[in-house]
């Protein structure tokens, strides 16, 4: 087996594992999967739309005040998970309801990119509009909920 296909196998099967933890509401494995180094861009022009760098940057600016709106557990259903040496591209669903009562079920493709097993960066492509009518502006300052741990 050469070295490409066993980084390939290795990277699809490390993402499928964190996705079906996060498939069961378990996100503290997605966390673990991150580097310290950790980079997501969510491109787009919404107010969720930049360059998160930073493991703690992601949890505290993206994914704490992102959970801070849900209203109900965050359920996400995976359907592939595809990849190519260090590439690991996921397409999945997600189904929530914020504070405001407000459906935020969006489809998701993210592109990552993975280093010894971890996530380096990750590229999420998702419907920008549902992203504007459903949810607020982020807030770094509410930390009251998180993905995990």
């Amino acid at each position: 087996m050469s070295t490409n296909t066993t980084t390939t196998d290795a990277n699809r099967q490390r993402i499928r594992r964190v996705m079906a933890e996060l498939d069961k509401g378990n996100g503290a494995p997605f966390v673990e999967a991150m580097a310290d180094d950790f980079s997501w861009t969510i491109p787009g022009d919404t107010p969720w739309s930049r360059t998160y760098s930073g493991k703690q940057v992601v949890l505290n600016e993206l994914l704490r005040p992102l959970y801070a709106q849900f209203a109900t557990p965050y359920v996400s259903t995976t359907h592939r998970v595809m990849a190519d040496g260090d590439r690991v591209i996921i397409e999945f669903e997600g189904r929530v309801t914020t504070k405001a009562g407000k459906a935020y079920n969006n489809r998701y493709c993210y592109v990552c990119r993975m280093e010894g097993g971890q996530m380096k960066d990750l590229m999420e492509y998702l419907d920008t509009a549902l992203v504007n009518s459903a949810l607020d502006a982020p807030s770094s300052s509410s930390s009251s909920a998180a993905l995990a741990a």
